[in-house]
């Protein structure tokens, strides 16, 4: 089988397409016969040793993947060879690789292989942050910052979902057509000088309940200054630059609260949390009422190209978290031109 993989983090070239041995699966686990790999923005800083934990070498990029379960370690007996499932895995740049059963989950027909990998960490971080942290209410106002962007993007569906209406703020006018389509009910530009009014008018004279923010950029006091009395800010991810501040006395003046929302520690304190979560984001999938968007497609040989992409967002539809699919068998398509990093 080919993997990517390299010895070192300094830069993508030094990755290399290699080939090894198919991996067994250890007890516990099972190996994935992967059809679709995701490669989000904090995959591409883990490959190059950017982020604030570094992996043991040599490192095969990817973690979530979409594909058939090909063989069960021993005590594996709730999954089946040939289950259809969505995984994480060690190195899932890679055309087979071992996943723990417990991280294995099967996946509704109607959803594909790409959608997969990129749904679990997209979804469950939106569905944790907007009904856990943010208490999210049918009929209240949500405003999603860089909501073209992957976890932006699930937010903004999830949050439809749970019967708010939604505000979807992006920068140029595709991602905002994008938004629209995906079904928010309003959007917003970025460009600071006059937002806070143009965002009343968006929330019909008032401001949003809830603001979900993967961005904290510019647009991060703004938004806290424009919630509604008891509003939530969710603090979610730091993709605009600089971490900004905020005057401690605004959270007393407007009766608000700034919450964070950490997925990994979620998974890791409330394990059976998430999984109730992801459980129920899978059973809306199956049903209809939830339906992804697929980022642009690379075939396995184009790692670097898909490396590149993940990390710089230069694409109309920059997104922060979502997972590109990356085929390991068949060839580049580019029908959903969007990326994964800039979210704004």
């Amino acid at each position: 089988m080919k993997k990517v993989e390299a010895a070192a983090l300094d830069s993508i070239a030094d990755y290399r397409l290699v080939d090894c041995p198919v991996p067994t699966p250890a007890p516990g686990e099972v190996t994935i016969q992967i059809a679709s790999c995701g490669v989000g923005y904090v995959d591409a800083l883990v490959s190059l040793g950017r982020y604030q934990v570094k992996p043991p070498l040599p490192h095969t990029p990817g973690q979530e993947v979409g594909g058939r379960v090909l063989a069960l370690g021993h005590g594996v007996a709730d999954l089946a060879v040939g289950d259809r499932v969505m995984a994480s895995v060690r190195g899932g740049f890679a055309e087979v690789s071992a996943a723990p059963a417990a991280e294995t989950v099967r996946i509704p027909d109607g959803m594909s292989f790409d959608q997969a990998a990129g749904f679990r960490i997209n979804h469950v971080t939106a569905l944790h942050g907007l009904r856990d942290r943010g208490a999210l209410a049918p009929g209240e106002r949500l405003l999603v910052l860089g909501a073209a962007g992957g976890v932006g993007m699930a937010a903004v569906q999830v949050g439809k979902r749970l019967g708010a209406r939604v505000i979807a703020a992006a920068s140029t006018p595709e991602k905002r057509q994008f938004a629209l389509d995906h079904g928010a009910d309003a959007v917003i530009d970025t460009t600071p000088e006059g937002w806070r009014d143009r965002l009343k008018t968006a929330c019909d004279g008032g401001g949003p309940d809830v603001v979900f923010d993967p961005v904290c950029g510019p647009l991060f006091q703004p938004a806290f200054r424009s919630l509604a009395w008891r509003g939530r800010h969710l603090v979610v991810g730091f993709v605009g630059g600089a971490i900004p501040a905020l005057p401690a006395n605004l959270t007393l003046m407007k009766g608000a609260a700034l919450i964070g929302v950490d997925v990994r520690q979620h998974m890791l304190f409330e394990p059976q949390r998430a999984a109730q979560q992801l459980a129920e984001l899978m059973a809306w999938v199956a049903e209809g009422s939830l339906s992804p968007p697929v980022g642009r497609r690379f075939a396995l040989e184009e790692f670097a190209a898909a490396l590149e992409f993940a990390l710089t967002g230069k694409r109309a539809w920059a997104r922060r978290c979502w997972h590109p699919a990356v085929p390991i068998q068949g060839l580049l398509r580019t029908d959903t031109p969007f990326s994964n990093c800039a979210g704004r």
